[in-house]
């Protein structure tokens, strides 16, 4: 889908209230208008330039993430029983609940469980507790959380274009 430009309008303000002037939007002719001095157009929503991704940026952004999803206490009880059809159901349901994100790695992890289970229409909550599952997630965060190199994390994302879709906005953008 192609994108359209953004218009470029041109702001200015007459400080003068006497509209008897000549001016061009007026009406008013006067042969000796003297022109405005041109005044650079200001962008409306302006389409940023393709920032050129550096493997030494994405190695010191796997380090900001690695050392702020550290810092994220994981949830010591249960808030509810979450009714889930799929894992990253129940994942995007856990975030959602606590109100916070889930490692890089925890998603990865979460859409590779539901590709293993091929389109079985079974829900999997009828297979495996609610609360069991949940547990299940909040184990595996902790290991992503507390042990996961982040040279290793930015060796994923250098090889995958698209991996910042697993990504839960945690960290601004460098």
């Amino acid at each position: 889908m192609k994108r359209s430009v953004p218009y470029a309008l041109d702001i200015s303000s007459d400080d003068d209230d006497d509209d008897d002037k000549p001016s061009p939007s007026n009406g008013i002719k006067n042969v000796s208008i003297t022109k405005r001095p041109k005044i650079e157009p200001t962008l409306i929503n302006p389409i940023p330039a393709k920032k050129v991704i550096t493997e030494e940026l994405l190695r010191k952004s796997a380090k900001m993430y690695q050392e702020y999803m550290k810092e994220i206490p994981i949830p010591a009880q249960h808030r509810s029983i979450i009714p889930f059809k799929s894992w990253t159901g129940l994942a995007n349901s856990m975030k959602q609940m606590y109100q916070q994100p889930l490692h890089y790695l925890t998603n990865i992890r979460m859409k590779e469980w539901d590709e293993m289970r091929d389109g079985d229409p079974l829900r999997l909550d009828s297979m495996i507790h609610p609360c069991k599952a949940e547990t299940n997630i909040w184990l595996i965060e902790e290991v992503h959380r507390l042990t996961s190199s982040h040279q290793f994390i930015a060796k994923l994302w250098i090889a995958d274009p698209m991996y910042y879709t697993f990504i839960d906005s945690v960290l601004p953008q460098l």
